[in-house]
C-alpha cells in the first residue's frame, strides 16, 4: 500500500488553495529531477497527497476552455459573491461552491500507474462508488471525463461531478468537483464544462433531501484509497 497524506482544507479559497497544491506539486517535481541524478540508494522517494475541500462561489476556466462559455459578466458575478479564475488544468468551464466536495490527488503516478487515462478512470470509479452508497448509478460518457446521470438518454443527461487535472512528470494537480448539497443556480450562468445541452445534479437534488456531506467525504476517501491502494495518513 502506497502511503499518502490526507488532509480536509474545509472552506478555503479557490486561489489559496490552489497555491497550496502549487507548492507541493513544484516539490515532488523538483525532488523527482533530483533523483535522477542520485543511485537507487540515494534516491528520496516522493510524497503524495489527497486533499479535500469546499470553494467559495467561483467559476474556473481550463487551459482549453472558451471564456464564451461564462454567461455573465464580472459585475453580474460580484452580485453573486463569485469569483473567476484561469487555471492551468485541462477541461472547460465549471463552477465550485459550498455544499461541493472539490478532491485535488496530488499523487507521484510513478508510484502508482504511469497512465493518465487509468488515473482519470479511476477517480470517475471513485464517484461512481459513492453514489451507489445512496442509491444512484453513475456512468460515464463517451467522449467527457467525469461522472454522469443517465448519459444516453436524451435531455435528460446529467453531471453530478466534473474533473479537470493537470500532469507533469507524471505528478497531478487539480482534480474533481463532486456535487452534494450543491446550490446548481450558479451553473446557469456558465456552459458547464462546455456543454450547452446537458445538465447538472447533486446528490441532494437525486434525492430530494439535504445529504450529510461529512459522511460522503468518508465513503470517498475510503473508495479512493481503496481503488488506488493508498494507505491514507491523516494530517
Amino acid at each position: 500500500m502506497e502511503k499518502v497524506i490526507f488532509k480536509d482544507l474545509g472552506l478555503i479559497d479557490y486561489k489559496e488553495a490552489w497555491d497550496y497544491q502549487e507548492n507541493i506539486f513544484n516539490g515532488i517535481i523538483e525532488q523527482k529531477v533530483k533523483n535522477r541524478n542520485l543511485s537507487d540508494e540515494n534516491k528520496i522517494k516522493t510524497d503524495s497527497y489527497l486533499l479535500f475541500c469546499e470553494h467559495p462561489h467561483v467559476y474556473t476556466l481550463g487551459k482549453s476552455g472558451e471564456e464564451s462559455n461564462l454567461l455573465i459578466d464580472f459585475i453580474q458575478m460580484q452580485a453573486k459573491n463569485a469569483t473567476f479564475y484561469k487555471t492551468n488544468r485541462g477541461g472547460d468551464i465549471t463552477y465550485h461552491g459550498p455544499g461541493q466536495i472539490v478532491g485535488y490527488p496530488i499523487l507521484d503516478l510513478d508510484n502508482f500507474i504511469p497512465d493518465i487515462h487509468k488515473y482519470i478512470y479511476l477517480l470517475e470509479e471513485s464517484i461512481i462508488e459513492t453514489i451507489k452508497v445512496f442509491g444512484l448509478k453513475g456512468e460515464r460518457l463517451n467522449g467527457a471525463t467525469g461522472v454522469w446521470i443517465d448519459p444516453m438518454i436524451q435531455g435528460k443527461a446529467r453531471k453530478i461531478c466534473a474533473i479537470g487535472v493537470r500532469t507533469s512528470r507524471w505528478v497531478t494537480m487539480h482534480g474533481f468537483a463532486f456535487n452534494v448539497n450543491t446550490d446548481l443556480s450558479y451553473f446557469n450562468y456558465i456552459n458547464p464544462c462546455g456543454f450547452v445541452d446537458k445538465g447538472v445534479t447533486s446528490i441532494q437534488k437525486e434525492l430530494n433531501e439535504n445529504i450529510n456531506i461529512d459522511e460522503v467525504k468518508e465513503i470517498l476517501r475510503k473508495n479512493i484509497a481503496k481503488l488506488f491502494g493508498m494507505e491514507l495518513v491523516m494530517n
